[in-house]
């Protein structure tokens, strides 16, 4: 059987074969207490090497990767990570640096720190940057706590209550903007950007702030950005600027142009660090001078040619994460930033914009696109004409799972009915786009049957999604007893 056919209820792991006798226990170890000391043996499982190696590359191969194909999912900006930037983020200077030695012996960690920060303000025009956040919509809630702390020294928060977005938000805006303790409130959209006749309407001096993303959710630059700025802030509010999509602007604009008074950014998104796994994140906030009294502590200062952690910030919200951040992605962005220089994030921005137009015009013809065709970084389309034959964007979406494609971003964003959002980096050669719309064709063109029962060649076939959500699968240990009821892998027909 190989790995493509595996069902997902075979066990995944070989039986440990437990040594024939139980193992003496060791030798005491001075200083110990009796009570803590071993009584036996450690039971270490009889397993030889290929089989340790054989069973780890084979759950390797069972995940979809950056490494193995493209991931053009929308709104997430799914880049390779270059292999330098993780050389140097593994050398043992980088590595294995407590975060709690003393300043004089981190020097070396505060002066990247102190850099990449400088670089930040560059890229964001905004003057101040913090890199303590630990993901994405950390950022986004220390920023509305910043913003919550500058209303509340005015003595107006008992009145700014409200925070406005528009119906293409991201799903954490209004999340974060709840944890904050403020109330959202949705602004439509005209065309896919935000109505400004409509955001006019709503503000008020209740509005604490209008979060927004540009180029938005739709892939499109909202052309009014400096008229939306100046309504908000003729409110007294103030204006937020979501990251995810500053992929498609590097050296081009930035919101402090734009008029943001603070911004959270994604280094997995825009400077190539590792992005999921459940492993560290990092989302930086670049804030005005407004906003920047109350960045969270510490921030690195210089003295001299000395680097230290200052603390002295008054108007701080204060410290929102152990340590300082996470510092091998902040090795890993400065790396990417410094490989690159200026003129190469303008050609970042300039290749993702080309590649999203390129592979929108290639799709465009299979599905319809309710947006202007000319966009930034992403587009989507409607998976509407499905219903005809019966299908969902899911099925479609699980059919390209059987291509070796990972599927867009579907049902997001919610104002387009049968979603697809497509995403494709620079990092993607024309070879790349030319292949996934052959598998995509390919996959439209495919019987109603074959839809419905993808993915078929995929190690987890399609589950019973009502089944999944009551029976969990939380355990290893829990896939050598699969529930009873499980139902069967599906079948396609046709070769």
């Amino acid at each position: 059987m190989t790995f493509r056919q595996a069902r997902w209820d075979e066990p995944l792991l070989w039986e440990i074969r437990p040594p024939a006798e139980t193992p003496a226990p060791p030798a005491a170890i001075p200083g110990i207490p009796e009570k803590l000391r071993r009584q036996t043996g450690v039971r270490w499982p009889e397993l030889s090497e290929p089989e340790v190696v054989r069973h780890y590359t084979r759950l390797s191969q069972m995940n979809f990767g950056i490494d193995t194909s493209i991931y053009p999912l929308g709104s997430c900006t799914m880049k390779y990570n270059p292999k330098v930037s993780e050389v140097l983020a593994r050398r043992p200077g980088a590595a294995f640096v407590h975060p709690y030695q003393p300043e004089s012996t981190v020097q070396g960690s505060l002066e990247i720190i102190y850099r990449l920060e400088k670089a930040l303000t560059r890229v964001t025009g905004l003057p101040e940057v913090s890199l303590q956040p630990a993901a994405g919509a950390h950022g986004e809630y220390a920023a509305l706590l910043m913003i919550r702390a500058y209303f509340e020294e005015r003595g107006e928060l008992s009145r700014r209550t409200e925070v406005l977005l528009p119906d293409t938000a991201h799903g954490t805006n209004p999340a974060s903007a709840a944890m904050a303790g403020f109330t959202a409130r949705e602004i439509p959209s005209k065309d896919g950007c935000v109505d400004l006749a409509e955001l006019k309407a709503a503000v008020s001096d209740k509005t604490a702030a209008f979060m927004l993303t540009n180029p938005n959710t739709a892939g499109l630059f909202e052309s009014e950005i400096l008229g939306i700025a100046e309504t908000v802030h003729g409110a007294g509010g103030l204006l937020y600027y979501d990251g995810a999509n500053l992929n498609a602007i590097l050296g081009v604009t930035n919101p402090g142009k734009m008029g943001f008074d603070v911004a959270h950014l994604n280094l997995h998104k825009t400077f190539a660090t590792p992005h999921g796994g459940g492993g560290p994140g990092a989302g930086v906030l670049a804030a005005g001078a407004t906003l920047a009294p109350y960045l969270p502590v510490p921030r690195v200062v210089r003295k001299g040619r000395a680097y230290s952690l200052d603390y002295d910030r008054p108007k701080s919200i204060g410290k929102i994460k152990s340590a300082y951040g996470n510092f091998g992605l902040d090795l890993r962005a400065y790396v990417f930033l410094i490989s690159h220089g200026e003129e190469g994030l303008r050609a970042i921005s300039q290749r993702a914009v080309l590649n999203a137009n390129y592979l929108g015009h290639r799709l465009g013809d299979l599905l319809p696109r309710p947006f202007r065709p000319l966009v930034k970084h992403e587009f989507v389309l409607s998976g509407t004409p499905l219903k005809a034959r019966g299908l969902r964007t899911l099925d479609l979406a699980k059919r390209l799972l059987d291509e070796g494609v990972h599927a867009p971003t579907i049902y997001f964003p919610s104002l387009v009915d049968e979603s697809l959002m497509f995403e494709v980096p620079e990092t993607e050669s024309k070879r790349e786009l030319d292949e996934l719309a052959a598998a995509f064709r390919r996959a439209i063109g495919d019987t109603e049957e074959n839809l419905h029962a993808a993915p078929c060649s995929t190690s987890v076939a399609r589950i019973d999604e009502v089944l999944a959500a009551k029976q969990l699968l939380l355990s290893w240990k829990d896939l050598r007893s699969p529930p009873a009821t499980a139902p069967a892998p599906p079948t396609r027909s046709g070769p």
